[in-house]
């Protein structure tokens, strides 16, 4: 374009063109906002861990934490040792305080290594708390017998004054399900959860600009999701080790995951048209993303957002890959069912849209004939010859 075509544009309005710049400055606030929120505003509370122990060792350790506002845990009482790591495996609970002469401290650095921190440093508040009382203890007995001696009587010694300075008790943190050795700090494995949403999202986006017809969609949709499952997991389990577990079930959740996202965008697309794919953009990235707990646990979050974003494919695709990589005793049905209502109604809504759009620009040939025969009916007679 030369400048004398240049010079013939018409020019935009300065109002509008400011206009725009505060557009874009709101957008990239709330971009920003959505994914630093769940962040700022995630602390602990709520927590679901197990606690078993003598009933008076068990009234002090709650009553410490109901002092805490917002509570971090919601103890539940447990029977054994053996019934809390059923729980933990299950992923009902995150952990257990037990108590007692031999106290322990039950984590799972998988489930979350938030709340497996969390409890730490509950176990380390439990040993202080323990040696303060020892000290304490041996502090009283030393002043009673200074005193007897400065009374010029004989002290009566306790039972374990004989045998040397009583054993301390030491609480034991056990790790019962750790993270894989390619991801120790669980790093790996909540970073992961963003690129299977930005790969779901660019194959639903290909898929709807490219492909031309709702059944070549779909095939393409499938062929996209099983390719994308087995080559993201050749990356995060067989080279890099963030995963462990069944490689074939791993790539299974991965594939259904992408491809609920892209079945999404797709029948967005074939409902609305272009602006469709901002719509599944927007619900993907901006909402159900920061929402979905793979960095912390969902109780974590606000009230209701940790829960409702279990419902949105990032949250159940982020639940349902830690669990089979690590609890194949945790329950799973409740992500299995999220993922496929998001993908067999991704896959219905873009034939519904497809079909509309079908009859619009194709009208029946019943409403063909009406058009036609006034047309006809209008038309002057031949002359007779």
């Amino acid at each position: 374009m030369d400048s004398t075509t240049a010079d013939h544009l018409p020019r935009t309005k300065w109002g509008i063109a400011a206009l725009f710049g505060l557009v874009g400055a709101l957008v990239v606030s709330i971009v920003v906002m959505a994914f630093i929120w769940p962040a700022a505003a995630s602390e602990v509370h709520d927590l679901p861990v197990g606690i078993a122990g003598p009933d008076d060792q068990v009234t002090l350790v709650e009553d410490a934490l109901a002092e805490q506002d917002p509570a971090p845990f919601a103890l539940q009482q447990v029977a054994t040792r053996d019934e809390a790591v059923s729980l933990i495996q299950t992923r009902k609970i995150y952990g257990a305080i037990l108590l007692g002469d031999e106290p322990e401290v039950l984590i799972a650095t998988a489930a979350s290594p938030v709340s497996a921190n969390a409890l730490r440093g509950v176990a380390t508040q439990l040993q202080s708390r323990i040696d303060t009382g020892v000290n304490d203890a041996l502090t009283a007995q030393l002043t009673a017998i200074m005193g007897a001696l400065q009374a010029g009587q004989v002290p009566q010694l306790p039972p374990s004054a004989g045998g040397g300075v009583p054993e301390v008790p030491t609480v034991t943190v056990t790790d019962l399900v750790p993270l894989a050795e390619g991801d120790a700090t669980g790093a790996g494995l909540a970073a992961s959860v963003f690129p299977l949403v930005l790969g779901g999202m660019i194959g639903g986006i290909l898929l709807s600009l490219i492909v031309q017809g709702v059944v070549r969609r779909l095939i393409g949709l499938v062929v996209f999701g099983a390719a994308a499952g087995a080559l993201i997991m050749l990356v995060m389990q067989t080279w890099f080790g963030i995963l462990q577990g069944d490689w074939l079930l791993n790539a299974t959740v991965v594939g259904v995951g992408v491809m609920a996202t892209a079945a999404f965008i797709v029948a967005m697309t074939s409902l609305v048209g272009p602006p469709g794919i901002a719509i599944g953009a927007i619900v993907t990235m901006l909402i159900a993303n920061p929402i979905a707990g793979a960095a912390a646990p969902p109780q974590f979050l606000p009230a209701p957002w940790g829960e409702v974003g279990q419902y949105f494919v990032p949250g159940a695709s982020a639940t349902l890959l830690r669990s089979v990589a690590y609890f194949p005793e945790a329950a799973t049905l409740t992500q299995w069912l999220v993922l496929g209502a998001w993908l067999v109604g991704g896959v219905l809504l873009a034939l519904i849209g497809h079909f509309r759009t079908s009859a619009e620009i194709h009208p029946p040939a019943r409403q063909l004939e009406e058009a036609e025969a006034p047309a006809e009916r209008e038309a002057p007679a031949e002359p007779v010859a």
